[in-house]
C-alpha cells in the first residue's frame, strides 16, 4: 500500500505539473474514493501536502518578481481569518462524526464542481471583461471584493481542501485581468502558503492528519511535479484540461452519488 501511495503521489504530481491545477482537486477525491480514507483525514492531510509543496514555487516565484504582494497581504486579510472560523467550526461540530463528514465529501464535490468551471470557462471570462473595461472594478471596491474572496477561499479550502488553485486564479484573473498570467501564478501561490498552513495546523490540532500517509505522497509527488513542469510544452493544453474536467466532473458525481 506503501508503494501506491507513493506512486499515486507521484501521478498526481504529474497531473499537477502539467495542467498547473491545485492537487487538492485531485489527491483529495482520490484518497477518499480509491483508498478509502475518511473525508475529514483526506482534507487535513492534503492542506500539509500543499503546505509543504507550495513553498518551493513561492520561492521560485519571489526570486523571479512574480508575485504581487499588495494582493496577497488582501487575500490573506479575508482568507486566514476565515481559516480560523472554520477550523473551530469543525472543532466545535467534530470532523470524525458521520454527519460532518457528509458535509465534508459535499463541499469537496461543489469545490471540484468549482474547479471544472474554472478549467473550461476562465479564458471565455476574461475575455468578457477584457471586452467590457467598465466592469472592472478599482479602488476600494476592489480590494474590499480581493479580501471577500480571499475568506471565501479559506473557508473553503479549510473544509476541502480545494480551492486555493485553480478557483484562487480564475478569481485572481476576474478581479485583475490586466495582471500578467505569471504574476497571477505567483500571487495565488504565494497567498496559498499562509492559508494551506493555518488550514493544516487546525487539521493537525484536530488529529486529522496521517503523518505517514502525508510522507509517502511527498515522495512520489516531487519528483512527478518535476517531471510534469518539464513536459507540459509537449503536451496540448486544451487537450489536458479537457481530459481533467471530464475526470473531475466524475469524481464530483461518484462523490455526491
Amino acid at each position: 500500500m506503501t508503494l501506491t501511495y507513493v506512486l499515486s503521489g507521484f501521478a498526481v504530481g504529474v497531473l499537477v505539473g502539467l495542467t498547473g491545477v491545485g492537487g487538492g482537486s485531485l489527491m483529495t477525491p482520490l484518497l477518499t474514493l480509491v483508498f478509502g480514507v475518511s473525508p475529514s483525514v483526506a482534507v487535513g492531510t492534503d492542506l500539509a501536502f500543499a503546505s509543504v509543496t507550495k513553498v518551493a514555487g513561492t520561492l521560485t516565484h519571489k526570486l523571479r518578481s512574480t508575485v504581487e504582494w499588495r494582493v496577497v497581504r488582501l487575500l490573506c486579510i479575508g482568507a486566514l481569518p476565515a481559516a480560523l472560523v472554520a477550523t473551530l467550526f469543525l472543532k466545535q461540530f467534530g470532523t470524525l462524526n458521520k454527519e460532518i463528514g457528509l458535509i465534508i465529501r459535499y463541499s469537496i464535490a461543489g469545490s471540484v464542481l468549482l474547479t471544472v468551471v474554472a478549467l473550461l470557462f476562465k479564458a471565455r471570462m476574461v475575455n468578457w471583461l477584457n471586452a467590457h473595461p467598465e466592469k472592472q472594478l478599482q479602488g476600494f471596491k476592489l480590494d474590499l471584493a480581493t479580501v471577500i474572496a480571499g475568506a471565501t477561499l479559506g473557508t473553503l479550502v479549510t473544509i476541502s481542501s480545494i480551492g486555493a488553485g485553480a478557483i484562487g486564479a480564475t478569481i485572481l484573473v476576474m478581479l485583475y485581468p490586466r495582471m500578467p498570467a505569471a504574476h497571477i501564478a505567483g500571487t495565488d501561490i504565494a497567498y496559498a502558503v499562509p492559508l494551506t498552513a493555518i488550514a493544516a495546523v487546525g487539521h493537525w490540532w484536530l488529529g486529522s492528519i496521517n503523518w505517514e500517509l502525508l510522507g509517502t505522497l511527498l515522495i512520489g509527488s516531487v519528483p512527478g511535479i518535476t517531471i510534469g513542469s518539464l513536459a507540459a510544452r509537449a503536451v496540448p493544453e486544451k487537450l489536458l484540461r479537457g481530459i481533467l474536467a471530464t475526470t473531475l466532473t466524475a469524481v464530483a458525481a461518484k462523490l455526491v452519488l
